[in-house]
């Protein structure tokens, strides 16, 4: 893509020093425009690579938006997601960083940088960004930024903050499912139980297959409200899909 941009930079280059022209920098702007565009498709390309697990075509095309543009700050947050898949961590948070010093305003970076931190032992430093990201009122999936505030301040072991974000979460978006059973989690913990029922039974409305940890979480929770009959169920179903499963271990041994 460089190609189709060298000739009109090299003729503003060759002008001289002094400040352009009115049709000069109409050149300027125009160059700069296309630049901007070709790395906003490459960068989009790569999410879409990405979302497939194309992880390698992914950041093929981020080298082309980078080419295209160096300073577009998407391209390096793009690129962070795929760092983080491939496990290559110091990467990630150099692009994360650097996306935010292009843009400190982003909030798809402030949300992924956030949860890079989250992942990576640091809960406490995690949040601020979360709360970055929801000071722009165009952001257009704000639930996700409380539901990982919720998340990453209930890892922390701040079950205050982690319940009000889980809930507004739920208010931006209700029947989000990460967030009913985070607050089902929370409400066994705190001996809630009724409410632990109520966001499990949405909860697993919404989900075809529950893993053995939900599961077992069920069948204590039914096991506190005193419902035999749905214990007896979620019972059945842990040994059945997951005989080998430490939960199954747990129920077998009466825990």
């Amino acid at each position: 893509m460089n190609k189709l941009f060298l000739l009109p930079f090299l003729l503003v280059t060759l002008a001289g020093c002094g400040t352009p022209s009115g049709g000069q920098q109409a050149a300027v702007d125009q160059v700069e425009s296309r630049a901007h565009t070709s790395a906003k498709l490459h960068t989009e390309l790569a999410g879409s690579y990405y979302e497939r697990m194309q992880l390698g075509v992914a950041l093929g095309e981020i080298d082309k938006a980078l080419q295209a543009d160096r300073n577009y700050a998407p391209a390096y947050n793009m690129r962070g997601l795929i760092h983080m898949d491939l496990r290559e961590y110091k990467e990630a948070e150099e692009d994360f960083q650097q996306s935010l010093r292009l843009d400190k305003n982003d909030s798809e970076t402030h949300n992924n940088y956030g949860w890079f931190l989250c992942q990576h032992g640091k809960e406490k430093d995690s949040v601020p960004h979360f709360m970055a990201a929801l000071k722009n009122p165009l952001y257009r999936t704000p639930e996700r930024a409380y539901l990982n505030a919720g998340l990453c301040s209930k890892k922390a072991g701040n079950s205050k903050d982690a319940e009000e974000f889980l809930q507004r979460a739920l208010l931006v978006q209700p029947g989000l499912p990460q967030a009913l059973l985070a607050m089902a989690e929370l409400s066994f913990a705190n001996g809630n139980y009724a409410a632990a029922k109520k966001y499990f039974t949405k909860f697993s409305e919404k989900s075809e297959n529950l893993t053995a940890e939900q599961l077992w979480l069920a069948v204590r929770v039914e096991r506190k409200i005193g419902d035999s009959n749905s214990e007896a169920s979620y019972s059945m179903q842990l040994r059945k899909h997951f005989p080998d499963a430490h939960e199954t271990k747990l129920l077998m041994r009466g825990e």
